[in-house]
């Protein structure tokens, strides 16, 4: 399969982000996760951009998580720990732009597809898009202390234990009230509704916008406490290692518990 990889396209002030590795639901392999960086650096470094926005590509998913396969060369608890700081320089990259960010969602934003769209200032979904991070079911790791962070700001704590304990896929229009996603819109007028809230953005007070996006980014990191001990503990623990086999050979995990 496609190690995929991430475009990034400009047109007036609009910077456009595609994850397009279709055949795999947009699944990110590393080389996809230093693209994405990439972009974010170029569009960082361009003062035309305006807005940037995030989407993926085949209209069935907008990031269906993190490949699995990758996971396989993982040892101990140390290499969780790499790999969630690594992460959270990629995350870290979207999250930290100057510029008001759009996450498009067509379809499944599962794991590290949910985190990058947590990570945009506003999100758009169509209809029957979920979202979710069901590793309690699928690998028995864990999140970063930012992440979670993350996903408790943006869905609630009832929400994000349904996703985090029942492994439970969340749909658009669950969260629609609470405001992560700012519309639910069918498929034929999605292109027109990303335009006009681009041009709405494009036209408002740019350092206003990257101030008010920089203070409530510092107000979500401020204090978060330590989480790498929970980290080592999860990748570390010999339930990780069931998962990510089982995950690989598509059969169910039975868990130990340790």
């Amino acid at each position: 399969m496609s190690d995929g990889e991430v475009r990034l396209t400009r047109e007036g002030a609009v910077a456009t982000v595609i994850f397009d590795r279709p055949a795999a639901r947009n699944a990110m392999t590393w080389q996809m996760y230093e693209q994405l960086k990439a972009a974010c650096d170029t569009i960082r470094a361009d003062p035309r951009m305006r807005v940037a926005v995030f989407r993926g590509a085949g209209g069935k998913a907008f990031v269906a998580g993190t490949d699995i396969s990758q996971f396989l060369a993982f040892q101990s608890g140390e290499d969780g720990m790499s790999y969630e700081q690594r992460m959270e320089g990629y995350l870290d990259a979207v999250e930290s732009l100057p510029i008001p960010t759009l996450a498009v969602v067509e379809g499944w934003a599962i794991g590290g597809g949910l985190a990058i769209a947590s990570v945009c200032d506003l999100r758009i979904a169509t209809p029957g898009s979920r979202f979710g991070v069901p590793i309690a079911r699928t690998l028995g790791n864990c999140l970063s202390i930012a992440n979670y962070a993350r996903i408790v700001t943006a869905l609630g704590p009832s929400n994000a234990k349904r996703m985090l304990l029942l492994a439970e896929m969340i749909s658009a229009e669950e969260v629609l009230s609470s405001g992560f996603v700012l519309g639910i819109v069918g498929a034929a007028d999605l292109d027109r509704r990303v335009a006009e809230l681009c041009e709405r953005l494009a036209g408002n007070a740019p350092i206003t916008m990257r101030v008010s996006k920089e203070a409530i980014r510092r107000l979500l990191h401020s204090g978060l406490p330590d989480g790498d001990d929970l980290v080592r503990s999860c990748y570390g623990s010999e339930d990780f290692r069931i998962g990510v086999r089982a995950f690989v050979e598509k059969r169910e995990p039975v868990w130990q518990g340790r």
